[in-house]
C-alpha cells in the first residue's frame, strides 16, 4: 500500500521541496509514497480568485476564507476519505512521534496549509480537522510544518530506512533524547570518544547509552523526563505506584 499525501496550499511549487531528495526523495521515486500538491485557489468562485478577506472585528492582516477552504478539503476528502485530515497551525496540539507513527501506519494524509493571519474558525467547527502545531514558534505558513509532518512520517514507511531497527534509538522513540554518538578519529582536538565504547564490551555500551540519554533527557528536557518517569512508574494495571527516594 502506498502511503499517499494530499497538501492543500497556496503555494503548490514549495512541493516535493526537499522532500524530493535522500530517502524520502528515493522513497517519492520507487513509489513508496505519492504527493499531490494542490493549489487552493483554484476552489475561489471570483474571478480574482479570492482566498482571504480581512478580519470580522478588526484587526491586522488577512483571514482565509472558510468557504474557500472547505470547498478544497470536501474535494480532497472526496478522492481520499480514509486519509486524517490535519490543518498545520499554531493553535493546534503539538506533533510527537506518537502520532507521526500512528499517521505512518495508515493510508496517508491530507495536509491544509494555512497563511495569512489566521484560518476562519468556522471551517473547523464544521468539517472533522485535526489541528496539529509543530512547535511554539511562528512561521509564515503551513507548508513549513507539512514537510516536517510528512518527512517524519516518510522514514518509517517500509524500506525507506533500510534496516528495520535503525530508528529504535533515536530521541522521542523511547520516551527519552537519543545518546550521544561518536566516530573515528578516536582523538580530536584534544577530546577522546569515551573509553566504554571502544572496550568492545556490549552490555556496558547499552547501559553507558541508557545513562547517558536519561541523564540528557533530565538536564535538557524535563518535560519529557517528567513523562518518562510516570510511565516507569505505573504497574501493569495502570496504578502508579510511590516512587523510591533516590
Amino acid at each position: 500500500m502506498t502511503f499517499a499525501a494530499t497538501v492543500l496550499t497556496l503555494y503548490p511549487e514549495m512541493f516535493p521541496g526537499p522532500l524530493g531528495i535522500s530517502l524520502a526523495g528515493r522513497a517519492l521515486a520507487e513509489a513508496r509514497w505519492s504527493l499531490d500538491a494542490v493549489q487552493i485557489r483554484d476552489f475561489a468562485t471570483d474571478r480574482h480568485r479570492s482566498v482571504d478577506d480581512t478580519p470580522a472585528g478588526g484587526g491586522s492582516g488577512m483571514v482565509m476564507r472558510a468557504d474557500v477552504l472547505a470547498r478544497a478539503v470536501d474535494a480532497a476528502r472526496e478522492r481520499q476519505p480514509a486519509a486524517p485530515l490535519i490543518a498545520m497551525t499554531p493553535r493546534g496540539r503539538p506533533l510527537t512521534q506518537e502520532r507521526v507513527r500512528a499517521l505512518a501506519a495508515g493510508p496517508g494524509v491530507t495536509i491544509l496549509c494555512g497563511r495569512f493571519e489566521a484560518m476562519d474558525e468556522r471551517l473547523f467547527e464544521a468539517r472533522d480537522i485535526e489541528q496539529v502545531s509543530i512547535g511554539d514558534y511562528v512561521l509564515s505558513g503551513g507548508e513549513i510544518g507539512a514537510l516536517v509532518l510528512l518527512d517524519a512520517c516518510i522514514r518509517l514507511l517500509p524500506g525507506v530506512m533500510g534496516a528495520a531497527s535503525s530508528g529504535d534509538d533515536e530521541s522521542f522513540e523511547t520516551g527519552l533524547l537519543e545518546y550521544p554518538h561518536y566516530t573515528r578519529p578516536v582523538e580530536w582536538e584534544g577530546r577522546t570518544i569515551p573509553e566504554v565504547l571502544r572496550s568492545g564490551d556490549h552490555a556496558a555500551v547499552d547501559a553507558w547509552r541508557l545513562s547517558r540519554a536519561e541523564a540528557d533527557t533530565r538536564l535538557r528536557r524535563p518535560d519529557l523526563w517528567e513523562r518518562h518517569e510516570g510511565a516507569r512508574v505505573r504497574s501493569p494495571s495502570g496504578a502508579r505506584r510511590e516512587k523510591k527516594d533516590r
